[in-house]
């Protein structure tokens, strides 16, 4: 029997992996729609990596254009189990993804539909199309909450 998971399934895992690991449970994957192929994933590393700039997102991004050969990322689309914050907006913007899925939205840090909205800035110059995954929200929400209840 051959089990396949969908793009969000597999970042759910990669989040699990992360908090498996101590960081914050966040995990990313890009995907080429006209295969349906993963060609970059990622979850949070900050801690392991000593890198404040190593979230799922950037990871996933890095990962995808070494694979690919190219920075410019153009049609590709990014599963993230968290809202992507400034930071990772700019980098998806810059790789020119084509559209970003997100599950749990992030009042407090994210910049997608919340806080600086960085895809609806004049000065943004390239905007993927979004899309909550609200199928995977309650889930992805929930390993965050059990995640920092665990560190109070």
């Amino acid at each position: 029997m051959t089990f396949t998971q969908t793009p969000m399934q597999r970042a759910m895992a990669l989040a699990e992996r992360a908090a498996a690991c101590g960081e914050v449970p966040v995990g990313a994957v890009i995907v080429d729609p006209a295969t349906g192929e993963i060609v970059g994933e990622g979850h949070n590393q900050p801690i392991a990596d000593h890198d404040p700039t190593a979230h799922a997102e950037i990871r996933a991004i890095r990962d995808a254009a070494r694979k690919m050969g190219n920075y410019r990322l153009s049609g590709l689309e990014l599963y993230v189990t968290l809202e992507p914050c400034a930071m990772c907006a700019g980098a998806i913007s810059f790789a020119r993804l084509g559209k970003v899925v997100f599950a749990a939205s992030d009042p407090k840090g994210g910049a997608v539909i919340h806080g600086a909205k960085f895809f609806e800035q004049p000065t943004c110059h390239w905007r993927p199309e979004v899309e909550q995954d609200h199928a995977h929200a309650g889930l992805a929400g929930e390993l965050l909450k059990t995640f920092f209840k665990a560190r109070r």
